[in-house]
This record gives C-alpha cells, sequence and structure tokens, in this order.
C-alpha cells in the first residue's frame, strides 16, 4: 500500500498534509549549513524535476523559510509550473546573510508582519498555508514576552494565514506553542529523545507534529541506509507525528527515503 500519498490533518485547519514533507534548505542555502558533506545549489532545471518526483511519489508539504537563503523565491518562481496543489510550511524570526553566514533573529510585531508580506511576495501567493516562529532557543520568551504566536493568530484572523506554530527547542516551548497554535516541529529520532512530552501532549491535545532534524542533518544515517530504515521506523511509531521533514536534492536519495518513509508507516500500521 502507497501510504505516502495518503493525508494526514493539522488539528481543526481544514489543512491535509503528506506523511513526509521535502525540506527546501538546499535549494537556497549551502553556506553556514551543518550537512556532513559540502553541494551546490542545484539549477532550476534539476529544481523543477526533484519538486516533480516529489510530488509523483506523494509529497504535497514542501518546508521553506527565510532563513533558507533564496529557497522562498525559487519556490515561488518554479511551483506555478508544475500547477500542483502544494501545502507549503513557511517561517518567521530567523533571517540570514550570506556574507557572514550568521544569523539574526527578531520577533518584534512590527517585523513578523513585514517578514509575512515578504513571503508572501516571495512565495507568489496571497495566503500561507503554515506559517511557524524560527525559534533561537527561548521559546517561551518569544511566545510569552515577544506575543510572537499571537501576532500570527492575528494575521490567521485576518485570513493570511492558515496555520500557524512555532519550530521549538524545548519541552516547555513545544508544549506552550501546542496551548497556542496548531503546530510544533520539533526534534525527534532514535539518537535524540528529550522532547518526547511534547509529541506526547499533541497526540492528547488532537495537535499537530512536523519533525525536523530526523537524520540530525544526514549525520544519523550517513552512507547506511539500514539505519536509514530503523530510525523512521522508531519515529513514526508515535501517532502524534504528522509529517517528518527530510530535505534532498538528490532524486535517488529522494526515492530511498520515500520507500523507506512508506515502509515505516506500514510497519506502525500493523502494530496499532
Amino acid at each position: 500500500m502507497d501510504y505516502l500519498h495518503q493525508r494526514r490533518a493539522i488539528a481543526e485547519t481544514g489543512i491535509n498534509v503528506s506523511p513526509l514533507g521535502l525540506g527546501t534548505v538546499k535549494l537556497g542555502r549551502n553556506t553556514g549549513v551543518k550537512y556532513p558533506q559540502a553541494f551546490d545549489l542545484p539549477d532550476d532545471k534539476q529544481a523543477l524535476s526533484l519538486l516533480a518526483q516529489a510530488w509523483e511519489l506523494g509529497i504535497n508539504l514542501l518546508d521553506t523559510a527565510p532563513a533558507y537563503g533564496h529557497s522562498e523565491q525559487r519556490l515561488g518562481q518554479l511551483l506555478p509550473k508544475l500547477n500542483k496543489e502544494w501545502v507549503i510550511a513557511t517561517k518567521v524570526g530567523e533571517t540570514f546573510n550570506p556574507d557572514t553566514a550568521a544569523s539574526h533573529y527578531q520577533f518584534d510585531p512590527a517585523f513578523i508582519r513585514l517578514s509575512i508580506e515578504q513571503s508572501l511576495t516571495r512565495l507568489q501567493r496571497d495566503v500561507l498555508d503554515i506559517v511557524l516562529i524560527h525559534s533561537n532557543g527561548d521559546d517561551c520568551h518569544i511566545i510569552e514576552r515577544e506575543g510572537a504566536l499571537d501576532v500570527l493568530n492575528e494575521l490567521k484572523q485576518e485570513g493570511l494565514i492558515r496555520a500557524t506554530g512555532m519550530s521549538t527547542k524545548t519541552v516547555s516551548g513545544g508544549i506552550l506553542t501546542l496551548q497556542n497554535a496548531d503546530i510544533a516541529m520539533v526534534m525527534h529520532n532514535i539518537a535524540y529523545q528529550q522532547e518526547l512530552a511534547v509529541l506526547d501532549y499533541a497526540d492528547d491535545q488532537n495537535k499537530a507534529i512536523f519533525i525536523k532534524k530526523a537524520l540530525a542533518s544526514g549525520h544519523l544515517t550517513q552512507n547506511n541506509e539500514q539505519g536509514l530504515q530503523h530510525n523512521l521506523d522508531f519515529i513514526y511509531q508515535h501517532p502524534a507525528v504528522t509529517s517528518v521533514i527530510m530535505g534532498t536534492i538528490t532524486p535517488a536519495h529522494l526515492t530511498t527515503n520515500c520507500h523507506a518513509v512508506n515502509q515505516a508507516i506500514q510497519k506502525a500500521s500493523a502494530s496499532v
């Protein structure tokens, strides 16, 4: 059975996504990243072919961010050529300076609104499907003191965003996010389970979980397909997992990842 073409609901938003999302850092940025190997950005033909392949394999979710270099702009230019109903998750709060290879974080309401306007323009969209706060690690401060999620939820009420959340780095921040938004994006894999309580909370409250760094940016499974399967089997065992975000610009890797995810979901379904 092909599980990748199945869709999972994001809370009560009406958005339904594939259980695997394609991360697009490598479409827009190759400096200041933590992958095991250096890489060149794909040209438009290669990027378009990869996106078409992802869709055919069942992926409808793309993950991007202003901090991913030119990723948003390239998606905005390339996706209309495919004419498919993609769900795009982008972020706000972190920007990246390619000259210094340094990130800058800002979470005040004026900056967030400006960033949303810029993302709408770059992605060539009237509404953003999903917007997550790109946390610097001080999750609770961003939510409680900066009011960043409040601003996103206001923009949701205004019709500019369909679903809100945060890419968090703490358990307290993840749970607080789910109390105030639709999605928490958390790190969770066989070598890192410190945020398991966030997944448990999401399962109890019918909120969505996106998994980031499922393979620790490739370090967990470098040249090891057996490790890939073992790790994904572990991740998809948890019922709260809505989608796992995995990035690649290599067609063979994309096929391998999709096959492994399909196998993992099949095993998880059989064990219920």
